[in-house]
């Protein structure tokens, strides 16, 4: 559960401990993810008054990339201590077509982070884990991963010039394994389930061959996390310096909505934002949905699924912060709901349609889902409302490939155009 390398500390961070999410023991900034006394998660720590003196103009005198937020973050005050490609300041799309489709009065936006160095949200909790993991004194940098993951982990790696391993199921799709594999880095296929490769990955933490690897979203996981704050930081800030009213993020381990969730409420506390009440609503694919059961059942225990079904970025089965999903979503009032494979890949024609956003199958369970709950009643279309979508299209292109082609296939001449109909 921790690394035995030391605990690390760095001048100007508001970070003070790590403390369980589950007893609120607290420990040192170390590489350890959980708890000694309950087995619990464990997250960052953060000395209140010193977050408390952060201004909107120190954050908008910031580099154009996350590190903007670094006064918010556990690491990266220093620039010559990052490992990062700089990713962040992603696109705000209004997306007044899709709006307008779907019956919404009120504005409705798509943060897309495909626009992200390796297309990818994965870009922003790698580069705070690997800065955290280089103060550690790691030296090879790892993970498990569904495949936007590995991408980036591969990606930073490279950059460093650190060695690089990482973990994924066997059956990923091709464009993401070759993303990451052309990074030169190694890459270990698992004949299992993501599941089952993040548990390798737990028990690889364990051995003396694997000490000095930092698995970001394992032995560095506090600080992993820490990341998915920025796309709260920033469509604030995009915004205006507010919150909006609704937002539906894709859920895999649960973890993104709960820190985006945890970034409003930071900001709100700070008085970076005014006051504000907004609903968290999250986004699950049919085919690997425990998250959204638990909710639809109205019960706390997540009982693990096999995935199935084509959001393979999505497919964890045993998501690690679902009950904190869970609790973000009632406390704030929202609802989960989940798309089969066909309303998935509905939702990435959809979305592409009427925003030229051209979204992996993570953002077609998304559409998909904002599609349902405005037609259940669950979210007001009366209410300003942003849609994450977390990866490039480009990706997971076998989802459309048979959906989607040539309108026309004409000569080249005025006739065979004229023939096909397309001079009227």
């Amino acid at each position: 559960m921790t690394s035995t390398l030391s605990v690390f500390t760095e001048a100007g961070s508001p970070a003070r401990h790590l403390v369980c999410r589950g007893c609120g023991a607290t420990f040192p900034l170390a590489a350890q993810h959980a708890c000694y006394e309950c087995f619990g998660p464990l997250e960052v720590g953060y000395d209140a008054a010193a977050l408390a003196k952060v201004t909107r103009a120190e954050i908008e005198a910031g580099p154009k990339n996350i590190w903007r937020y670094a006064p918010l973050l556990p690491v990266g005050k220093d620039p010559a201590g990052r490992v990062t490609l700089d990713p962040g300041l992603t696109p705000l799309v209004k997306a007044d077509v899709l709006g307008a489709e779907l019956g919404f009065t009120a504005p409705l936006w798509v943060k897309d982070d495909s626009a992200n160095p390796t297309h990818s949200f994965k870009d922003r909790v790698v580069s705070v884990a690997l800065t955290a993991a280089k103060a550690l004194g790691f030296t090879r940098y790892s993970c498990a991963s569904t495949g936007n993951l590995a991408n980036s982990v591969a990606a930073h790696a490279a950059r460093a010039g650190v060695r690089s391993t990482v973990f994924i199921p066997a059956d990923l799709e091709p464009g993401k394994v070759l993303m990451t594999a052309v990074y030169g880095g190694e890459v270990v296929a698992i004949e299992g389930s993501y599941d089952e490769v993040n548990r390798l990955c737990s028990e690889l933490t364990e051995t003396d061959e694997f000490e000095d690897t930092a698995f970001v979203n394992v032995n560095v996981r506090p600080f992993y996390a820490e990341g998915s704050k920025t796309l709260g930081y920033e469509v604030a800030e995009q915004l205006g310096w507010r919150i909006p009213a609704q937002v539906v993020i894709p859920m895999a381990s649960g973890e993104l909505l709960t820190k985006v969730d945890k970034a409003f409420s930071e900001l709100v506390e700070i008085g970076l934002v005014p006051p504000t009440e907004w609903k968290v609503f999250g986004a699950q694919s049919a085919g690997c949905n425990p998250i959204a059961t638990a909710l639809h059942k109205g019960v706390d225990e997540i009982v693990p699924v096999k995935p199935t079904g084509i959001a393979k970025s999505l497919n964890i089965g045993d998501p690690a912060a679902g009950v904190y999903a869970l609790e973000s979503v009632r406390r704030t009032g929202g609802w989960m709901e989940y798309a089969d494979d066909d309303e998935i890949r509905a939702g990435i024609q959809l979305l592409a349609r009427t925003t030229g956003v051209f979204a992996e199958t993570a953002g077609g369970v998304t559409t998909a889902v904002l599609q349902k709950l405005v037609q259940t009643g669950k979210l007001d279309p009366a209410a300003e409302t942003v849609v994450f979508n977390t990866g490039d299209g480009l990706k997971t292109l076998d989802a459309v490939a048979d959906r989607v082609g040539f309108t026309h296939r004409v000569k080249p001449s005025l006739k065979s155009a004229r023939e096909a109909g397309l001079l009227g």
